[in-house]
């Protein structure tokens, strides 16, 4: 099985959810006739190749307690660096560039509001860069997975 098969058969088999279990990666691996460590190769050449950054959940605000989507107006030759402070942070979720003047953006999912205002407050501190803190009002479904074609 070549690596680019797999990596296609990964994302469009798990982009909507892994399994919950002591094993998830076994069990992606028995899901798609392949080995775990196959598995495991795979995903650590898409996150080397840039193109995975992220394994984990995406909680629903509401039940894991606040969430806010926040953007930076970030000096371009400073993206890189300010991007990588605020991924250290595990309660971010997406961070992204935009073409815009608020040229960074990045969701917060903690534990209360007061947990999100500390990260955000210690942000603006490291960063010398004010946060523009737009919370969750009204929350929308939308399907975020992407078809890569016909899968082998």
């Amino acid at each position: 099985m070549i690596a680019d098969t797999l990596q296609q058969r990964l994302i469009e088999h798990f982009q909507h959810g892994m399994p919950i279990g002591a094993e998830p990666y076994r069990q992606m691996a028995e899901a798609l006739d392949c080995s775990q460590d196959q598995v495991l190769a795979c995903l650590q050449r898409m996150a080397q190749a840039g193109s995975l950054s992220r394994i984990g959940p995406v909680f629903e605000h509401s039940r894991a307690g606040a969430s806010t989507l926040a953007a930076l107006a970030v000096p371009v030759e400073r993206l890189q660096q300010v991007a990588e402070r605020i991924n250290r942070y595990p309660e971010v979720n997406h961070n992204y560039a935009r073409e815009h003047h608020y040229n960074l953006w990045f969701v917060l999912t903690g534990p209360d509001r007061q947990h999100l205002q500390r990260i955000l407050d210690e942000l603006r501190d490291d960063t010398g860069l004010i946060p523009l803190d737009l919370p969750m009002l009204s929350a929308y479904r939308i399907d975020l997975g992407f078809a890569l074609g016909d899968t082998p």
